[in-house]
């Protein structure tokens, strides 16, 4: 094929200008050809890095699926149907206050899913059964700002009177009074719970007393959200709480409990004695033989609390505590009251009394009003029986 009219060749191509004549016009030639393309390939490339992700990847031509809210967890098969909680509510529609503060997004939380990695595989739980529960966990606010104290500013010092104001508390007419009506109420599981585990009705009543005004104030807060919060959402104990949530979700299952529905303490203490998730399948007793264990039920939260005082050590009719008048002794409290100190010698079931609440306060405000629900139940069944004659 021929050049046109007015195009110059080079190597046989046809270039315009005409023809090119010698060997230094061709590598001139050359050269300038190979620059243009040269030039071409130097092009930068494009910078995707201020565009969108979707642009920057255009395999990502797949339309993005709306977010759903992740199902609600259901609740692992139980044969047993019993009873329902005494204030429970609608695990789902419940309207919390404000004290419950917000969504804690926890099924997004790489320790809550490294947590719940640990549930599937040591105790053979649903992955997606967990993740549907924590997804409907609250953070609560209140519970980490009690969990939280102000920072201390030095050694506290014993606050003049601190007995009395702690005493004043339990030791009222209306405590004592209530305490005889539960015992009234609640006698038959009482004396069946004394023999049972040899340990003294009126502690069994006592310590129901103080943990709870026998049963009027259990608490109202969620305890898989207290637990859930305590144990991602704060640092002081959240090692001690993630194992009381490990056991919770364990007496959940064992029991037949929706995870959402027990209600009780800021740190997830249970029932009418206050257990927490350990003590619970530890101690608790389903003490009514109805096939679950209910401490929220009287009958059941008085088999665990003799329980519980039986496998700490508990001597019946043992001594509890007697006045002293120094405390040179080493088994001698001493306790601060407005007038002054009091001196208490206390025996091996003071220090059992202890083991439920490591206080000396808590434990000399069991043992007194023990006494004092024992001495006016006594004198209201010798009315009864003077009245039955």
């Amino acid at each position: 094929m021929f050049p046109r009219k007015g195009a110059t060749v080079i190597n046989n191509f046809a270039v315009a200008g005409g023809f090119v004549k010698n060997s230094f016009n061709k590598r001139l030639f050359k050269l300038a050809f190979a620059l243009i393309l040269s030039g071409c390939a130097s092009d930068p490339a494009t910078d995707y890095s201020a565009f969108p992700e979707t642009i920057n990847n255009p395999q990502a031509t797949a339309p993005i699926r709306p977010i759903t809210p992740p199902p609600r967890p259901i609740q692992p098969y139980n044969s047993y149907q019993s009873k329902a909680l005494s204030n429970t509510y609608d695990s789902y529609n419940h309207s919390y206050s404000d004290s419950y503060g917000t969504s804690g997004n926890y099924a997004n939380s790489y320790p809550v899913k490294n947590f719940i990695r640990h549930m599937v595989e040591t105790h053979g739980f649903s992955e997606s059964y967990l993740q549907g529960l924590f997804a409907q966990a609250n953070r609560l606010d209140s519970v980490i700002r009690l969990e939280s104290p102000a920072p201390s500013s030095g050694p506290s010092k014993p606050r003049l009177g601190s007995w009395t104001r702690y005493r004043n508390k339990f030791l009222t007419d209306a405590h004592i009074n209530n305490g005889v009506g539960f015992w009234n109420n609640n006698a038959d599981a009482i004396r069946k719970a004394s023999i049972t585990y040899s340990v003294d009705p009126e502690y069994i009543v006592a310590i129901i007393g103080v943990e709870t005004y026998f049963g009027k104030n259990i608490g109202k807060t969620c305890v898989f959200d207290a637990l859930t919060t305590l144990s991602f959402d704060t640092y002081r104990r959240s090692k001690y709480f993630m194992s009381e949530l490990e056991h919770f979700l364990l007496m959940a299952r064992d029991e037949g409990y929706n995870p959402r529905e027990p209600v009780g303490s800021w740190a997830g203490a249970m029932g009418l004695g206050q257990f927490m998730p350990s003590s619970f399948r530890r101690l608790g007793v389903d003490f009514d033989n109805n096939g679950r264990c209910d401490l929220w039920h009287p009958e059941d939260a008085i088999g665990s609390v003799a329980n519980y005082f039986s496998r700490s050590g508990w001597q019946y009719r043992g001594p509890v505590a007697q006045q002293a008048s120094n405390s040179y002794d080493a088994s001698v409290i001493e306790l601060s009251t407005y007038e002054g100190n009091e001196y208490w010698r206390v025996h091996h079931n003071f220090k059992v009394i202890k083991r439920y609440n490591n206080s000396n306060k808590y434990a000399m405000a069991v043992h007194q009003l023990a006494q004092a629900i024992k001495q006016r139940y006594q004198l209201s069944q010798v009315g009864t029986e003077r009245t039955l004659q």
